[in-house]
């Protein structure tokens, strides 16, 4: 019998064994991402989180992350022009995950992703499974991430070590479609009404990999 698809989402289990309702996403977007990503000039991170405390938004402590992206034994991530998938470990103090991503119209304005993501107790134990399993380290991101909530959308400024100052986007509310989510991030980012920069359409590990798309 097929196993059950892993929760997108940190979440309680479910005691009767089926998989927990994403809290905040209707089906049509449960495993989807959609978010923005943009590079901030320096010292602009201090706009944006006086914007962010003007408009009642609430901030987690910073967490340090260490993500190790791993590449696939049997399809290299990196071979096509355009990287659409990755294979995650994150290691922070408030909790580990394991997370799978597979972009959809990758380097283009409306682009989002499907993700599974899923907490883990041991995160080392499977990380060294999958290196057993033949999975080779590809890159490792440190970052220190604030993130804010802001209505329906995630806010996370990052520092990166070697890439600079970052802040993402992302939707997490009820959406019927994808086009719907963005639509409701655009308005978001336009009522922030901060210089963000330029637009990013590549996430870390590509930046890091040295690679454009």
């Amino acid at each position: 019998m097929p196993g059950r698809p892993a929760h997108r989402r940190r979440g309680r289990p479910d005691p009767r064994g089926t998989a927990p309702r994403h809290p905040g996403r209707t089906p049509s977007v449960k495993y989807t991402e959609v978010e923005q990503k943009y590079a901030l000039p320096d010292a602009d991170a201090d706009a944006v989180t006086a914007r962010l405390t003007e408009l009642g938004a609430t901030a987690a402590e910073p967490s340090r992350q260490i993500d190790a992206y791993y590449n696939h034994p049997g399809r290299d991530f990196l071979a096509p022009d355009t990287i659409t998938e990755w294979v995650r470990f994150r290691t922070e103090q408030r909790g580990s995950s394991f997370n799978y991503k597979q972009w959809h119209k990758p380097g283009e304005g409306t682009a989002h992703a499907t993700e599974y993501e899923t907490p883990v107790g041991d995160i080392e134990a499977l990380r060294h499974a999958f290196e057993a399993l033949g999975f080779p380290p590809l890159v490792t991101v440190d970052k220190t991430r604030t993130t804010w909530q802001l209505d329906d959308v995630e806010i996370a400024l990052d520092r990166v070590a070697d890439a600079g100052d970052f802040v993402e986007f992302e939707f997490k509310g009820e959406a019927d479609t994808v086009e719907d989510a963005h639509a409701r991030l655009d308005k978001t980012i336009a009522d922030l009404g901060v210089d963000l920069g330029e637009r990013v359409n590549r996430g870390y590990p590509h930046i890091l990999l040295g690679r454009e798309r």
